[in-house]
């Protein structure tokens, strides 16, 4: 498939982003509070965003082995392993993306638990290679409903977090810098969201694939008005396409949920066998997940608590059945599938039960695939191919059997 504009004009926005990390520079997260990280002036970096690039230049198998001769195991997350791997062979794709000689160096480094607790070994890796300052945020787990209770429990940590980052960067934090920072992340988040929902028009804009690389803004640079900037443009060369009818799959016939983690050494050639498929993957509770309604510049750290802790992926298992039940709906969703993500535990959501619980109260028909984000041993193209025709095949039957739906 063709590039997007707005897929070009992310690539000058990314290499001024990553040269623009020195210090201070803070390590975060990816749905952690880097708000709070900007507020105080630091730089924020995102391993994360480092790992899923490892995985999409099909580099991560390089360097897992070196982690797991460093004592990692080779269930645990496969960007934890690439990264680690990476580091310890001192070789990163940012230097022949964005021409930087490494990974920039923490001044403090900060996770969240809410989306993998795995973050809280991979970091502290880090403040030990580093001698760096690490604070964690540990929110509630697999919560149904969020009580005040636990969201009294956020504020109190972010405020131990924001005490530790003062120290290091010799200065309070401005709290009406931290209410322009939310308000910046939340008009981000809105004009993101608005971004997805173009998915929901028929044909669809917008592919799953498209917003796991558009998606780079909203994780690296929230709370920035390069951000903002970014999405709107985004939004209008989208609304555009909607006006014109132009599907980013031709002669869409069906239209996919994906859930779970991307595959991503395998971004562009799921998305060409979709294509050749006629189906669209127009939604993901993945690319969801950078959608924060609750930002609220008139409580930063009270929204920020609600808004972190609510996200998909931290939540029990009947708020994830609604959640997704939203989603088909919104995005007219003929069939769903879940991608087992076989080193990725906390965003596999096929092993409970999860995907019979779908389809028994909506009548949407599933698939479960294997693979992983970035361990490509896990994922087998041709059996992947076999299973994913199928399923498109069975859709296209039952579409042509209910041609109103």
């Amino acid at each position: 498939m063709r590039e997007l504009p707005s897929q070009h004009r992310l690539k000058p926005l990314l290499k001024a982003y990553f040269a623009s990390l020195s210090s201070p520079v803070a390590w975060c997260t990816s749905a952690g509070p880097a708000e709070i990280l900007r507020a105080l002036g630091f730089r924020v970096y995102f391993p994360e965003n480092h790992g899923a690039l490892l995985g999409a230049s099909r580099s991560a198998l390089k360097y897992i082995p070196y982690a797991h001769q460093a004592g990692y195991q080779s269930e645990i997350c496969s960007y934890l392993t690439a990264d680690i791997g990476a580091w310890l062979m001192k070789e990163t794709p940012l230097t022949r993306a964005y021409g930087l000689p490494s990974i920039p160096k923490p001044d403090f480094i900060v996770f969240n638990t809410n989306q993998c607790r795995e973050v809280a070994e991979w970091f502290s890796f880090y403040g030990r290679e580093f001698d760096c300052p690490v604070a964690g945020i540990f929110p509630p787990r697999y919560v149904e409903e969020i009580s005040q209770h636990h969201l009294n429990d956020m504020v109190g940590q972010f405020n131990q977090l924001i005490s530790v980052g003062e120290a290091i960067i010799g200065k309070k934090l401005d709290i009406e810098k931290l209410s322009e920072t939310i308000a910046l992340s939340r008009k981000a988040s809105d004009l993101w969201k608005s971004v997805l929902l173009t998915a929901a028009s028929k044909p669809a804009p917008l592919t799953f694939f498209d917003g796991c690389i558009l998606m780079a803004p909203i994780v690296v640079l929230r709370g920035t008005r390069e951000c903002v900037n970014f999405y709107r443009e985004t939004l209008n060369e989208l609304e555009e396409f909607m006006r014109s009818g132009s599907g980013r799959v031709p002669d869409e016939s069906i239209r996919i949920y994906w859930e779970g983690m991307p595959i991503w050494g395998r971004l562009r050639w799921l998305s060409e066998l979709f294509a050749e498929n006629g189906a669209s993957i127009v939604a993901s509770t993945y690319c969801n997940s950078w959608v924060f309604d609750d930002f609220d510049p008139g409580q930063p750290l009270e929204s920020m608590a609600m808004a972190y802790t609510r996200i998909f992926i931290n939540r029990g298992e009947n708020t994830k059945l609604e959640m997704m039940k939203s989603l088909l709906s919104t995005y007219r969703v003929d069939g769903v599938i879940f991608h087992d993500s076989k080193t990725c535990f906390n965003n596999s959501n096929s092993r409970f039960g999860l995907p019979d619980r779908l389809k028994r109260e909506t009548g949407t028909e599933v698939l479960t695939i294997d693979g992983d984000l970035n361990d490509l041993r896990f994922f087998s193209d041709g059996q992947s191919k076999t299973k994913i025709e199928t399923f498109i095949e069975q859709l296209q039957m039952k579409r042509s059997a209910n041609p109103a739906k």
